[in-house]
């Protein structure tokens, strides 16, 4: 964070926090903005105007500006109200970048239909497709696809029609700021007159249902107008429970997509292409060889490619067979399948826990962090359904879904608890497979 502070006239202070992302502007809002201001005017001994801007001193983004409300309208608990965007204009919507455009998006058999599908929801004659649900698990192109599709759509309009693209979980968020601020109007004409909304990791919505009603009063809006609506989940619209019924069948009304695991040649063709990009020669024998080892998804692929390209630098050697093989002691993954009971016992092991423990009532952390690591890993690698695998553990089919969803989130986005989480499912995964 950087930050800038100036005096608008004799009396009055103005501090402004500049944040380098999009992701972290939305952190430091949702948690630390009038704690900051609290401090900033305990410091100053008088009221400080505090605003949070995406970007930095020389080049803000005056769209991601929020506001600190003045201390008088601090909660009881000190945290104060957040205020809202002076401008929501696609304050959600990434920058544009050509690392997610359709044409660094690798396509084979597991993707061709939601490729093939977001392809034509972006296409002039929107009559065919107009509503899209994308499924698959964590690390398969989901995202890729979503941020393809508004790069094309804003080039294609030439960035005269309005987007919108968030997480549920972001638009719930801004829907409470706009509760609290009083604000409601403004915010629901925000995204009720986009001409494209892409709602990603909708199953967040599970469970809530005054945010179930604004989403679903805004696809109405956006669908009266002629509007295009493109939904992501981890999971299938018929996992979800806890739905409107209306909402639910938006969800299935529109045309259903699930991008399944690549194949070997989609694998290998993904290292070529990571590798092109990177400019470097991958030798096809090395990417033969990673695409046979490296299975799991695009996510663990890059990882992959990135430390053996940067071992070969630090090393001064080519790319080489040899390389690639050392490198895979670390990445190893065979071909074995990890069952039910092996995961669980590997979970167990490494939270020093018995089966019993987790299937008991208790919330505590690490009993939670075990659950939902088993819940993670028994959808990844079993053809078990939710609902057997949550009696496993007496838990329903509901709390297996925010179980994963809980956990797909923390490592999505990079934080100290989510890197942890994503090493120790690394770790569990090697060791299951040692075990079997």
């Amino acid at each position: 964070l950087k930050a800038e502070c100036s005096a608008e006239n004799s009396n009055e202070l103005s501090l402004t926090i500049f944040a380098p992302s999009e992701f972290v502007t939305t952190r430091v809002r949702e948690r630390y903005l009038n704690i900051l201001a609290k401090a900033a005017n305990v410091i100053h001994g008088k009221d400080i105007k505090l605003e949070l801007k995406c970007g930095n001193p020389e080049n803000p983004l005056p769209e991601a500006v929020f506001t600190s409300q003045p201390a008088a309208h601090a909660t009881e608990d000190g945290a104060g109200q957040v205020g809202l965007p002076l401008n929501f204009k696609e304050q959600f919507t990434p920058p544009l970048t050509h690392r997610y455009s359709f044409n660094s998006f690798v396509v084979g058999p597991s993707n061709e239909l939601a490729f093939s599908a977001a392809k034509a929801i972006c296409g002039k004659d929107i009559q065919d497709v107009n509503t899209l649900f994308l499924s698959s698990g964590p690390g398969l192109g989901k995202t890729h696809l979503m941020q393809a599709m508004l790069y094309e759509m804003r080039n294609e309009h030439n960035h005269k029609a309005k987007f919108a693209c968030l997480t549920a979980e972001e638009f719930g968020t801004r829907m409470i700021a706009a509760i609290k601020a009083k604000d409601t109007e403004r915010f629901k004409a925000t995204y009720r007159e986009v001409d494209v909304l892409l709602l990603e990791d909708i199953h967040f919505l599970q469970g809530k249902e005054k945010m179930q009603d604004e989403v679903l009063s805004t696809i109405k809006s956006i669908r009266e107008h002629g509007g295009r609506v493109v939904f992501s989940s981890s999971f299938k619209p018929q996992d979800l429970k806890d739905l409107d019924c209306q909402l639910a069948s938006r969800f299935c009304s529109g045309f259903f997509a699930q991008i399944a695991p690549p194949c070997f040649e989609t694998r290998k063709t993904i290292f070529k292409e990571k590798a092109r990009i990177h400019q470097v020669l991958l030798p096809d024998q090395v990417a033969e060889l990673l695409a046979e080892h490296i299975q799991n998804d695009v996510r663990r692929i890059e990882s992959c490619l990135h430390n053996l390209i940067l071992q070969a630098k630090i090393l001064n050697r080519e790319i080489s067979l040899d390389l690639a093989a050392d490198l895979l002691q670390q990445f190893a993954a065979s071909n074995e399948i990890i069952d039910f009971e092996s995961i669980i016992r590997t979970v167990c092991q490494a939270y020093a826990l018995k089966q019993d423990d987790l299937a008991s009532k208790t919330r505590r952390a690490n009993y939670v962090s075990a659950r939902n690591a088993i819940f993670f890993l028994a959808r990844k690698h079993t053809e078990l359904t939710l609902a057997q695998i949550g009696r496993a553990f007496n838990r329903t089919h509901t709390s297996v879904i925010k179980g994963i969803a809980s956990l797909e989130r923390e490592m999505n986005r990079g934080t100290p608890q989510g890197l942890q989480m994503t090493r120790t499912i690394e770790m569990i995964e090697k060791n299951s497979r040692m075990s079997i």
